[in-house]
């Protein structure tokens, strides 16, 4: 049985394939179609996840839509009407798009791809569960979502066993803890949907001395329910998403490109602690209902490795997933993962799920890109290429590390990465300056050796897809600067010799160098633009920046050799 899961047209489109249970692709549009967040049908993702199944679209038995249109459009339809006359502007903005595709989706199934057979709609929060715990080895486990909103639910929880996922708690639209982060996104002058992760990392520079605030606006009761008081916020009446009320708390809004202050940092961090509060809160509630063992985490909330940890570091559970693909796009592989197990009541096997799921190119498609840019390159052995690069990296240079399949989820784990000296305290600014051209705040990831984590890290439970936060123990600190925030922190990754054998062997060979068995890793993209995909978008990235050295699989290009 094939079954193509599918998310679209809302931000960070995408699609799956299973084939028989397996999960054998899955990939985001933005990456094919590299426009950041694509909210675009998948079509690029499809005809991909497809070719690599092997299979054409009249193969598949089943599409599934990871939400419910018409219920959705209610609740989209109530809060208009609730708004007005201030939401008339989102309104007329967005009703054409309703009528012409939203709630039409089989007919755009059928008119985009050739599909006309059944197609199948999850429900939003469901197919966020249904991503965690059928992609996890859990036989029975506790799980969470957390989002801005899917149809009405903007949170969950409950209990999932063998096939079967059953809700026990839900909150509904405006109370959304994702809605909250996002406006306060906006507030400190940052994108929607793509500024979250930077308030994170801004949090760690500030104290939260606005926290009574945040007390005053959203009221959490004991059983980990929360509500959010309308009156500082407006999620659908135009320009923003907080009213005057909210600046009166808060004060002037940031606007993008501003010099930030110590103010902003502030409520970053009291914005931070209030959310890590929050979803304790839901998990505490969570275990206590359920008494599992095991808990599952999904939704784009989760994305947020320093509250994911603090729920760890609370060993409420003996055992934490968290989905990779938090967000909507990995919505598409739960959705169809929901209707093979859950649906159509299709026993589960082992484990499925493996971030590694994207595209892979040919020895030839890579120097068929070479030529095609005039660029010289060479090919080193797999017994030399990981000491090779490991070398570079130890005399400091940036390289873009490409190799394999594409990840899947808004992570680059090794695959399509940007790799570097943690050891050097001036790398930071040199990978700001030269490549990323990020803000100064924000930190960079380590992605260290499974084995050897504990050795500089202390956490509960480390993450092999970076999302869980973890301390620098103190006395190694002094040894990689660079991927120690402020806060004493770092985004870990874990990396087997199993799971990623190349990448692991180019973070070993590194330790052979420097002592230290971690890199930094930090996403294989320029700034406002997706993870590249392709060898050609990597070429692109790194002659339009101040890389060193570009690996494509085995082939090895160095700025110095033009």
């Amino acid at each position: 049985m094939n079954i193509l899961g599918v998310s679209c047209f809302y931000h960070d489109s995408a699609a799956a394939l299973l084939k028989d249970g397996e999960l054998v692709s899955a990939a985001s549009e933005e990456r094919f179609n590299r426009q950041k967040s694509s909210p675009l049908f998948p079509i690029h993702a499809v005809n991909y996840c497809l070719q690599q199944g092997d299979r054409t679209i009249s193969d598949v038995d089943y599409i599934v839509f990871y939400e419910k249109p018409f219920l959705k459009f209610h609740r989209v339809i109530a809060g208009h009407l609730q708004a007005f006359p201030f939401s008339l502007k989102n309104f007329l903005d967005t009703i054409p798009h309703w009528l012409k595709e939203r709630l039409i989706m089989p007919l755009v199934f059928e008119n985009e791809i050739g599909f006309k057979k059944k197609v199948l709609f999850a429900p939003h929060h469901m197919s966020h569960a249904a991503s965690a715990f059928f992609a996890s080895d859990f036989e029975e486990a506790a799980f969470i979502t957390a989002d801005g909103v899917g149809e009405w639910a903007t949170t969950t929880y409950g209990v999932a066993k063998g096939n079967d996922i059953s809700v026990k708690k839900e909150m509904r639209y405006p109370d959304s803890l994702g809605l909250l982060y996002t406006a306060v996104t906006t507030f400190l002058g940052f994108k929607a949907l793509e500024g979250e992760g930077k308030v994170m990392g801004l949090a760690g520079y500030g104290s939260p001395r606005y926290r009574d605030e945040f007390d005053k606006m959203v009221a959490v009761a004991s059983d980990g329910s929360y509500h959010i008081d309308q009156r500082y916020f407006g999620f659908n009446q135009g320009r923003r998403m907080y009213r005057r009320r909210f600046l009166k708390l808060f004060g002037k809004e940031r606007i993008p490109g501003e010099e930030i202050n110590q103010r902003h940092c502030d409520i970053a961090a009291s914005l931070q602690q209030f959310t890590e509060d929050a979803v304790l809160s839901l998990a505490r509630q969570a275990a206590f209902e359920t008494k599992m063992d095991n808990l599952c985490l999904a939704g784009g909330l989760f994305l947020n490795c320093v509250a994911n940890a603090r729920i760890a570091e609370e060993a409420l559970f003996k055992n934490i997933f968290i989905q990779p693909a938090a967000g909507d796009s990995g919505g598409a592989v739960g959705a169809a993962l929901w209707a093979y197990h859950s649906l159509l009541g299709t026993p589960r096997g082992k484990r499925i799920y493996d971030a590694y799921l994207g595209p892979s190119f040919t020895p030839v498609q890579i120097k068929r890109a070479f030529a095609h840019r005039g660029i010289a390159f060479r090919e080193i052995p797999e017994d030399e290429l990981c000491r090779y690069v490991a070398e570079k990296i130890y005399q400091n240079k940036i390289v873009g590390w490409f190799q394999g399949r594409m990840e899947f989820g808004p992570r680059a784990l090794g695959n399509r990465s940007i790799v570097a000296n943690p050891c050097n305290p001036a790398m930071k600014k040199l990978l700001n300056q030269r490549v990323k051209l990020r803000e100064a705040f924000r930190p960079y990831a380590p992605a260290v050796l499974a084995e050897r984590a504990e050795e500089f890290f202390s956490a509960k439970q480390f993450s092999p897809f970076m999302l869980l936060a973890a301390q620098v123990k103190e006395k190694k600190r002094s040894l990689i600067p660079a991927v120690t925030h402020v806060d004493g922190s770092a985004r870990v990754q874990i990396v087997d010799k199993n799971t990623n054998p190349r990448f692991w062997r180019l973070i070993h060979e590194f330790s052979f160098l420097s002592g230290v068995p971690i890199l930094i890793n930090t996403s294989f993209n320029l700034r406002g633009e997706p993870i590249v995909c392709s060898p050609a978008d990597a070429i692109k990235s790194f002659m339009t920046s101040q890389m060193d050295c570009l690996v494509l699989d085995n082939f090895v290009c160095e700025k110095n050799q033009f």
